[in-house]
């Protein structure tokens, strides 16, 4: 087998605060006198139900965490070592996702929050050679109106570069709000040139996959494994080209699976979606993107091949550079062509 750290590849469901070394969040929290949740420290990876109280837990820790950023120096490290676990890890694309509303009032406002993460991006891509790229994200549990305000301000640095926006998102329980009313901030975000990269499909199934295609026109969709229950759905997921960003190790810790096996990365493939994988939350899953690779390589039986194929997949769907992305492509190939070690 190859080693999978060394397959070129890009992550493009990677969550702000989600991306926190566990080390990292320990070292804030002393910083700022915080006392956290003894589970956002233990070696144990989060494991709720799929219903709303396990949501309520998780989201409570995910807050906990976010509750220890509190400085412009807090952001900048996170982004930084986000890239650099990219880069340990074979990635050369990273798309990370933020919500700038979150740490706004430690540094001045929504437009200094995202400039920061903005300017950490490019300096992270100098350190890494990783490209970074940020995907700016309302959240469901707040009121549309918001949704509008963040799309206008990452249309105002919408950009493919170095440290540019390159995507709106909507995230949180998709059991909150009506997606509809999120359209005129993705219609905003489209007129600004940005992917709209909503999720939609984890915690409710393919009936919400297809409201969220019909209003939010994602060009990827956060999750969708759930299209993979009516193949009506995943047909059109395919039809129109929407790559799917699957987490297997979150869709086991949210409680959407009992277990890695038994997340449909075999049917979504097979059915010929392009699909991505994603580590969504590591600080909060203890897993992070090389292990996605180990999933589907153990619990699913891709075949070095196959798990090329979806290394390729997660590239092409990214906003990466012509140059980035030609050299990702090449840089699979290169991998395939070395012998396989045993074991």
């Amino acid at each position: 087998m190859r080693d999978l750290s060394l397959l070129p590849k890009a992550h493009l469901h990677l969550h702000f605060t989600g991306s926190m070394r566990v080390e990292t969040l320990a070292e804030l929290a002393e910083l700022h006198g915080i006392r956290l949740p003894h589970a956002l420290l233990d070696a144990d990876p989060l494991v709720v139900p799929a219903d709303e109280r396990g949501w309520f837990r998780f989201q409570r820790m995910y807050d906990a965490a976010r509750a220890c950023v509190r400085s412009e120096a807090d952001m900048r490290r996170i982004v930084a070592e986000a890239a650099a676990d990219d880069a340990a890890e074979g990635s050369g694309r990273l798309e990370i996702q933020v919500d700038p509303t979150s740490y706004a009032p430690y540094v001045g406002g929504i437009t200094p929050a995202l400039e920061i993460v903005l300017d950490e991006a490019r300096a992270a891509q100098a350190a890494t050679g990783v490209e970074v790229g940020v995907v700016v994200a309302a959240s469901r549990m707040r009121h549309p109106l918001e949704a509008r305000t963040l799309a206008r301000l990452a249309a105002r640095h919408a950009g493919d570069g170095a440290g540019g926006v390159i995507g709106f998102g909507l995230s949180n329980d998709e059991r909150r709000g009506e997606t509809e009313q999120f359209a005129p901030a993705f219609t905003i975000a489209h007129r600004a040139g940005l992917r709209s990269v909503p999720h939609g499909g984890e915690l409710l199934g393919p009936a919400h996959v297809e409201e969220v295609l019909d209003h939010l026109r994602p060009d990827r969709l956060g999750h969708g494994v759930r299209s993979a229950e009516d193949p009506r759905v995943l047909a059109r997921v395919v039809d129109e080209e929407v790559a799917l960003e699957v987490c297997p190790a979150s869709n086991v810790s949210l409680g959407v699976y009992p277990t890695a096996r038994d997340v449909p990365l075999r049917a979504l493939v097979d059915a010929g979606a392009r699909v991505a994988l994603g580590a969504d939350d590591p600080l909060l899953f203890r897993s992070r993107l090389a292990d996605q690779y180990r999933i589907a390589r153990e619990d699913h039986g891709f075949d070095d091949h196959a798990l090329a194929d979806l290394a390729r997949a997660s590239i092409t769907a990214s906003a990466a550079s012509p140059a980035a992305r030609a050299r990702l492509l090449a840089g699979v190939d290169a991998w395939l062509a070395t012998e396989p070690t045993q074991g």
